[in-house]
């Protein structure tokens, strides 16, 4: 069994710490008002807007050192809903894993909604979460408590490939926004 804290409490963080919990995991969450205070688990789910993100880096410091870090936001431009914030061909990921380099980063969950990890399904197939990482070992202890909690998951690769992850969840939010998907579509894994 593997043990998660999951930073945040909105939508997001229920439905991953759902699917982790359907699966036998441990979870627990860590309000706002507890960062940096609340102990950690083994892996940490930073189920958090992107602009958060620093500020719960900072609040923790060194007591991510040797966990893994889970990613997963899209680090868009909130204000004009048209661009990523990230310099060209790097990604939200790569950027927590350079501010934390005795941590492991994994990418996952940004190109799924809420909606589709809840209810398990994206149209009539199955919800699959993407994991990209650099840890063999990590990306499989996700992906198996994913799997273990009924939604597919996939290892989609390195940490590079979050760029394109990212990409893919920022195209699906803007189809959302824009509603020409509903928040319980999405884009699905066909196999």
């Amino acid at each position: 069994m593997t043990t998660f804290s999951i930073i945040g409490t909105g939508t997001m963080a229920k439905a991953i710490g759902g699917v982790l919990a359907d699966g036998g995991s441990d979870v627990s969450y860590v309000t706002r008002e507890q960062v940096g205070t609340a102990p950690l688990a083994d892996v940490v789910v930073l189920a958090v807007p992107y602009p958060a993100v620093d500020s719960i880096l900072e609040a923790y410091g060194d007591a991510l050192a040797g966990k893994t870090v889970v990613d997963i936001t899209n680090p868009l431009n909130f204000e004009t809903f048209d661009s990523l914030v990230v310099p060209a061909g790097s990604s939200a990921a790569a950027q927590i894993q350079a501010k934390l380099p005795s941590s492991t980063v994994l990418k996952a969950f940004n190109t799924s909604f809420a909606a589709t990890l809840a209810s398990k399904k994206v149209g009539d197939l199955p919800t699959t979460v993407l994991v990209a990482g650099d840890d063999p070992a990590a990306k499989q202890a996700l992906v198996a408590a994913v799997q273990a909690g009924g939604v597919g998951a996939l290892d989609a690769g390195s940490l590079a490939r979050a760029h394109e992850l990212e990409a893919i969840g920022f195209l699906q939010l803007t189809l959302a926004v824009g509603e020409q998907v509903a928040w319980t579509g999405g884009f699905a894994v066909a196999r």
